[in-house]
């Protein structure tokens, strides 16, 4: 029997929807917000009424009954830090998204929205694979400062949908894989994958390779006497690591675009840029080879970024010598969601209980 899945990816600038039927996209559409109309939001969870009556309006248009679905999927956000799985949508893990507990992204809205509409078509609403994921081992969380530990917060949805897929193409499970894999879009994400999980990965927020407009593992001491130096304020400061740093800071542009033609063109500064970019990639996927003690399947490059063939070929010159490099560009997001849900409603997986899981891991 053929299942119908409706799919919900907030983004900060965009709300991605999708209908599922048969295994494949019957509909899809994405709407873009421009930064005037969300202007006039005090906060993200102002927003779900717009974005509700917004993906109401295109399921109208696209002659989509919003009664008639089997399930509602949502990207999930930051919420509570958890292993990864198919989670069904709860009043807690509302409450935790709205209330941006764990962490503000435009994301946290998916499980509400799919919530929602949920209950309007009388069916269960779940989340994949959320951001916060966390199945690090308890060496990975150390810092290096008492008080603060390393979070897990990387691109799980996509790195998982992808090191599945490629797991499927070398005829194994998943679960008994061991894959060293990288997300290149605005943020940039490497997990070790050990046995269907991801014991350690970078931050995307704040470690690892410089990206788009993000500094990464920045030196520390230097941005402290920078920060007191030039007297910034607590948001200027962030703004500085996370929105004006990276490619940005070098050359002015966050189009990666842009930056593939200057190269081309014969831009010396941007070429500089795009072979320093790689290589701090490929130095984040020797770290987490070692933690796969060296012994690693494929080395898997995805994202939107992984469609520039110059720093693709770049990472894979510095890093092939661990294991064949497999290039899948693009994202997986909305497939990903779909094919979560779909492994439930087929009875190959069971959903998580979101308030259950925070208990166990309370315990631990």
């Amino acid at each position: 029997m053929t299942s119908k899945i409706l799919v919900i990816n907030p983004g900060a600038t965009s709300t991605k929807i999708a209908v599922f039927g048969d295994d494949r996209v019957t509909f899809q559409e994405s709407a873009v917000h421009g930064a005037s109309q969300l202007k006039m939001f005090d906060s993200l969870a102002d927003q779900v009424p717009y974005r509700k009556k917004l993906i109401a309006d295109i399921l109208e248009r696209g002659g989509v009954d919003g009664r008639c679905f089997d399930a509602v999927v949502g990207r999930g956000g930051i919420l509570a830090p958890l292993p990864g799985g198919v989670y069904e949508v709860s009043e807690e893990m509302i409450l935790d998204a709205l209330g941006m507990k764990y962490g503000e992204h435009a994301s946290c809205l998916g499980p509400v929205l799919a919530g929602k509409f949920a209950r309007q078509a009388g069916c269960a609403a779940f989340v994949v694979d959320p951001v916060s994921t966390d199945e690090f081992i308890p060496e990975a969380r150390f810092s290096g400062l008492a008080g603060i530990d390393r979070v897990s917060r990387f691109h799980a949805l996509n790195q998982k949908a992808v090191a599945r897929k490629v797991a499927a193409s070398i005829g194994k499970r998943y679960e008994d894989t061991r894959f060293v894999t990288v997300h290149l879009g605005t943020g940039i994400s490497v997990g070790a994958h050990l046995n269907g999980r991801v014991v350690d990965a970078n931050d995307a927020m704040s470690e690892g390779s410089f990206s788009v407009d993000r500094v990464g593992s920045v030196p520390v001491i230097p941005v402290v006497d920078m920060c007191y130096e030039r007297g910034y304020s607590h948001r200027e400061a962030r703004l500085k690591l996370n929105g004006e740093g990276g490619v940005y800071s070098y050359l002015g542009t966050k189009d990666m675009h842009e930056v593939e033609n200057r190269v081309r063109a014969g831009d010396r500064a941007a070429r500089g840029v795009v072979e320093a970019f790689a290589f701090q990639v490929a130095k984040d996927i020797g770290s987490m080879a070692a933690v796969c003690y060296g012994k690693v399947d494929r080395v898997i490059i995805t994202g939107g970024m992984a469609r520039f063939g110059l720093l693709t070929e770049l990472i894979r010159a510095r890093v092939e010598f661990i294991a064949p490099v497999e290039i899948v560009p693009g994202e997986e997001e909305m497939n990903a969601l779909a094919e979560g849900v779909m492994r439930v409603l087929k009875g190959e997986a069971d959903a998580l209980n979101y308030s259950e899981e925070k208990r166990k891991r309370a315990c631990l």
